[in-house]
Order: C-alpha cells, then structure tokens, then sequence
C-alpha cells in the first residue's frame, strides 16, 4: 500500500501517560459472564480472526499484553462460516471473548443474545456517522468499526480517458472503445449479485426495507417489490440477454476481473479488493462515481467490518479494553488497513490513508453516498429470492421482467411472516 507509517508497536507511544478509561464498559454486560469489577483478572482472551487480518493484530496484541498482563489469543477462523460458528459455540462456553466480522451479521448475533453492547465514550467521536449507524442495533453500539467497503467503477484511462455520469453514457463509451465487452460486472451464476447491482437499483429509487429517521431498517416494511422496483426489474431485462446483453449470467467475478485486466473491457464494477490485481496487472485506471440508470442518485450499500464483545466472554473487562481502547487507535486501523486495503472507519485514518492513496479517496468519498447494509435478521429471508430474481430476469427467463420481481417480493414477505 501506499501509507507511510510508523510501526504498530508505537501504539504504545499513544497510550502511556494516559489512563485507559472504560467508563462501565463491561458494566452493561452483566450478563456476558465476566467479572467486570475485578480489574485484577488476568484470564486470556481469545479472539476469532480471519487469516489476512490476523497479522495486522499480532503486534497489538502483544502491545496489549505487555501493559496489562493479560494474554491474548488470535484464533484464525473460515470468514465465510465464522458467524455461524459464534452463534452456535458462544452459548456453550466455547466461543471467543471477541470476533472480527461483517456489521450485517449484527442483527442475527443480536436476536442469538451472543453480542454484548460497548460504552465507547469519547472514542466514538472518532468514528464517521455510517460506520457507527452500522454497528448500533436497538439503540446502542455494538461494535468498534475498523473499515468501510463500498463498490465502484474502474476504468480503463487508456481506453476511455474521461469519466461519465450516466449508464447509458458509459454503455456508449464502452461500445466505442471497440472492447469485446462495454462493460464488466461478476454474478454469481447460482445467485446473481444483489450487492453490486444495487446501485443501479437504488437510481430507480428502490430499497429492500424501508428507512427510519435515523437511518436504521425497518423490518415490518419490505418496499422491494414497489413501483420502483417493478421499473428496476424491467430495466434490467433490456440489459440481459433479451435485450442488449450488456449484463452477462456467465461472466463470475473472476472472470469479470480477468477480462478487466486483459484490457476486454474499458469498465468494471468491483470495490476495493480487486484493486491490487488491477494495478498489478498494469492498467492505467481511475475510480469513477457510480453511474446512474434510473436516473436518481446510485447508491451503493456500504459494508462495515468490526470487532464485537461475546456476551460470555470469560474476561469482559479485559476484552473490552482491548476492543475500545486498542482497536480504535489510529495506528491499529492503518494496520488493519494496510493488510485489508478498505478505507479505515476512524476519520483520522480515513484522512492518513487517503492522502497517500487516491483510491482510497475515491472509494470513501463514493461510500459516503451510500448506505450501510442492513443488520436485521429479516434480511437472511431476502438474498435467495432476490438475487434468483435477477438473474432469472438477466437470462431472459420465466416472463415478464416486473411479474418475477413481484412474485420474488411476495416469497421474500412470505419467508418473513413464516
């Protein structure tokens, strides 16, 4: 990557001299089974991770250990079935005292009672509004944010120099730079791709629930299947195999990007993890804002990733400490970004990140447009419907584009109420 950075182990030059104030951190997890007024216990914790971030938290922990005594043990977890794994074994005892995992994942550890809120106090002030809303359910914090990920569209500088605003001017742009494809985004040939079509979808002014006041969800109103999304769906007809072709049921997200970086395409919708393959590949590429299709503005679903408190953890104090006062820091969330390559969550981070790094800019600067992913458990009824509904509707089968999206409406509501 491209931030310049002191090591992590000068977490500590930022924590000596101060005291690591917890302000009832673990006092609102009475019931997570730790003591969280015994500042003496030196019980281990242990921490779930995936295997690319697990470096990034090596020397923070040892940090960790070395001002307070207490152990730490990073644990590498199946990101894929980690969720799955908490909610099953936090219940029994065996769980992990902290898990690092997608913020959507928040409302099904919620209603599973194995996430125990945070007082973040202060720290919280350093943190952007999205990525807070993302980690707060009911009311209050569940989490410590540490990075934002988002979609976006790469382009190819030599093919097509100069940025568009609508799909239907990058469509003409492709067309003209004589490219096997106009334009490049992966399905899933099971499941299409609820989350990078989105953004085309939200430009026709369609959600899956509606929103409160305050941002959050609300589950007892599913919109996906109103007028809006009705006139999505027949859009996306006209760019599938019954109409321009454009959008293709047979090109997956690693075909996608291999045809990006063979030069076969001058666009690519894609987020930030296919970004170094793109610069290793050697294509001069810039990172445009999302089109939009229906004319509104394309919103993307933003995707948080944080660090959450079981509700039984064996040393809650210690695990909270370690969430609150070691994750947060400027110099463990550049860590975490230099492994990750998303937009740190901390503002400070954010801002060290993207001075040295325009794609960094880029993306954060096109999240902020977004909108976090809902947490609520209703939405694990919506992806199969949904998705299978728009791939249908790609490969041109089953009838008319806005009949299938309604009958997938219905069945999502059904599996809701069922």
């Amino acid at each position: 990557m491209k931030v310049n950075k002191k090591s992590v182990l000068g977490i500590s030059a930022l924590i000596a001299g101060s005291a690591l104030v917890l302000s009832g951190c673990a006092g609102n997890s009475g019931d997570n089974g730790g003591d969280s007024g015994n500042n003496e216990d030196t019980t281990p914790i242990t921490v779930w991770v995936d295997i690319e971030r697990e470096p990034a938290l090596e020397a923070i922990s040892e940090q960790f250990t070395e001002e307070t005594g207490i152990e730490v043990k990073l644990v590498t977890k199946d990101f894929a079935t980690v969720d799955q794994d908490f909610i099953s074994q936090v219940p029994t005892g065996k769980g992990p005292d902290v898990i690092v995992s997608p913020h959507d994942k928040l409302g099904a550890y919620y209603a599973a009672g194995v996430v125990a809120p945070l007082e973040l106090g202060d720290v919280a002030e350093g943190f952007s509004e999205a990525a807070l809303a993302a980690v707060t359910y009911d009311g209050k914090v569940y989490g410590v944010p540490y990075s934002i990920e988002n979609v976006a569209l790469v382009r190819n500088v030599d093919l097509v120099p100069e940025p568009a605003e609508t799909y239907d001017e990058v469509i003409a742009n492709g067309k003209a730079a004589g490219t096997k494809y106009p334009f490049l985004v992966g399905l899933s040939p099971e499941q299409g791709d609820p989350y990078h079509l989105y953004p085309f979808q939200t430009s026709f002014g369609s959600q899956v629930f509606a929103q409160n006041d305050d941002g959050s969800y609300d589950s007892s109103q599913l919109v996906l299947g109103d007028e809006a999304g009705q006139e999505f769906a027949t859009w996306l007809g006209t760019q599938g195999a019954a109409g321009s072709g454009v959008f293709n049921a047979n090109i997956d997200g690693e075909k996608a990007r291999e045809f990006f970086i063979a030069g076969e395409s001058p666009y690519y919708l894609t987020g930030p993890w296919n970004i170094p393959a793109i610069s290793e590949g050697g294509i001069n590429y810039a990172i445009d804002p999302l089109p939009s299709a229906g004319g509104e503005e394309a919103k993307p679903f933003i995707g948080v990733n944080a660090f959450f408190l079981s509700s039984k953890s064996t040393n809650a104090l210690a695990a909270t400490n370690y969430i609150v006062n070691y994750l947060s820091t400027e110099e463990a969330q550049l860590s975490l970004f230099e492994v990750g390559g998303r937009p740190p969550a901390l503002i400070s981070a954010y801002e060290a990140a993207s001075a040295d790094d325009p794609d960094v800019a880029a993306f954060g600067a096109i999240g902020q447009t977004g909108a976090p992913m809902p947490a609520i458990p209703e939405m694990g009824s919506v992806w199969s419907d949904w998705g299978n509904a728009e791939l249908q509707i790609i490969k041109g089968e089953g009838g008319e584009p806005a009949e299938i999206w309604t009958t997938a409406a219905q069945n999502v509501q059904a599996s809701i109420d069922g």
